[in-house]
């Protein structure tokens, strides 16, 4: 009778460029990065001066570069030298509202003086590796399960300089790294390319919306108090409650659209009499807090017809006053420039600014008639509905993105 062998399993992707070979090494993420906490400078100190990178800026951009960074900061020598950023290092979102998000990570790719901000833990370069294959590595799901457990907090996870040094990763050689990041970056041109198509469309959006809020919009004096009650989004939860039971918005959903319908969600679970404030259709929500002054109050209405919470960091307005206003116009309406404006004085805070909310709720703004509001809802939606065809093409992008990160890393 045959021996029974237990086959060897070789640490190689499952899809590897023909012209390679030879097992990848695994190494901790301390032997390539030495990792720093960011910079937290007060409120009056945002808007001028150098470019200030928040954890949005990793969020949203395939990499950070310079002119994609959306804050300014005015620095010291002493904390330029410190805080700034080179070429090549990687930064990693410290803080998150749920923790399948703790740890997202993104490269620095500029020559520009950048500095971090206090959310944000910076892996700066003290080994050879290539920039985008990092990235990409860092995004595959091997390296999410690994960072992910490092994550920690009741109502906020955290993850720390400590938990990233004891992250193991598989790593190629560097000739195989550069390949793999062109590959992959070629993919997120196309990406880019469709994004920029998207961005067009919303620009114009946009105008034409600032352009008829401008030409309509002083036929009505309210404020939100007027228009409706507010509450606050859920209380009382820990980190245990997080991942399953009954669908939560979260901050990241209310911050990125201004429409949020039945997708997207995360899952919390509810004790059997708990009260938590549940969100309806046609409710105005907000983010209480941000890293810069300029990113708080972000807005978005929900038109879903779902039972479905609201994450801690936002609050929302159930509308009643519906002889004043068309609730889906509010979509438009609070990513006006002019709402913007009214919005950016009540932020207030030093290492996190927070909306004042008591005051922004009894502040008056001006409206179009509710005529009007419907008229401007109906023209802006059908070019709202050729952005959702063009993010329908977006998504499979993505998903083919998704498919090569599973499969080229291990």
């Amino acid at each position: 009778m045959a021996e029974n062998k237990e086959k060897k399993v070789l640490n190689v992707p499952n899809l590897r460029f023909p012209e390679f070979e030879g097992e990848w090494e695994e190494h901790y993420l301390s032997d390539y990065l030495d990792f720093k906490n960011g910079l937290n400078p007060k409120p009056e100190r945002f808007g001028k001066g150098i470019r200030f990178i928040s954890v949005m800026d990793i969020l949203n951009n395939a990499v950070i570069t310079n002119d994609c960074i959306r804050a300014s900061v005015d620095v010291s020598e002493e904390e330029l030298l410190s805080f700034c950023v080179e070429n090549g290092d990687i930064l990693f979102q410290r803080s998150s509202e749920t923790l399948e998000d703790v740890g997202r990570a993104n490269v620095y790719m500029d020559n520009k003086p950048a500095v971090f901000g206090g959310f944000v833990i910076r892996g700066k370069k003290k080994a050879e590796y290539d920039p985008l294959f990092f990235r990409y590595l860092l995004a595959s799901p091997f390296a999410r399960k690994k960072i992910i457990p490092m994550g920690a907090g009741a109502q906020h996870f955290n993850i720390g300089q400590e938990g990233l040094n004891k992250v193991k990763l598989h790593f190629a050689l560097l000739d195989e790294q550069k390949k793999i990041a062109r590959l992959l970056s070629l993919l997120d041109e196309r990406i880019a390319i469709q994004n920029k198509i998207i961005d067009k469309l919303k620009s114009l959006i946009k105008g034409l919306n600032n352009h008829l809020y401008q030409q309509y919009g002083n036929e009505i004096e309210t404020s939100f108090a007027d228009l409706g009650v507010s509450y606050s989004g859920l209380s009382g939860k820990t980190a245990t409650d997080f991942g399953s039971g009954k669908p939560f918005i979260t901050y990241l959903n209310v911050y990125s659209n201004n429409v949020i319908e039945e997708t997207s969600y995360q899952y919390v679970r509810m004790g059997e009499n708990e009260k938590q404030n549940i969100v309806r259709y046609g409710d105005v929500l907000f983010t209480l807090s941000s890293e810069t002054p300029e990113e708080v109050g972000i807005g978005s209405v929900f038109l879903g017809n779902q039972e479905v919470y609201l994450n801690s960091f936002c609050f929302g307005v159930h509308i009643t006053n519906i002889q004043k206003v068309f609730s889906p116009y509010l979509s438009y309406y609070i990513s006006t420039t002019q709402f913007r404006k009214f919005i950016y004085p009540f932020a207030q805070g030093s290492t996190r600014f927070n909306l004042c909310k008591a005051d922004f709720e009894k502040s008056k703004f001006k409206l179009p008639s509710l005529e009007n509001q419907k008229r401007i809802y109906e023209s802006l939606k059908c070019l709202s509905g050729k952005v959702a065809a063009e993010d329908a093409i977006l998504k499979q992008y993505h998903s083919q993105k998704q498919y090569l990160l599973r499969q080229m890393f291990i």
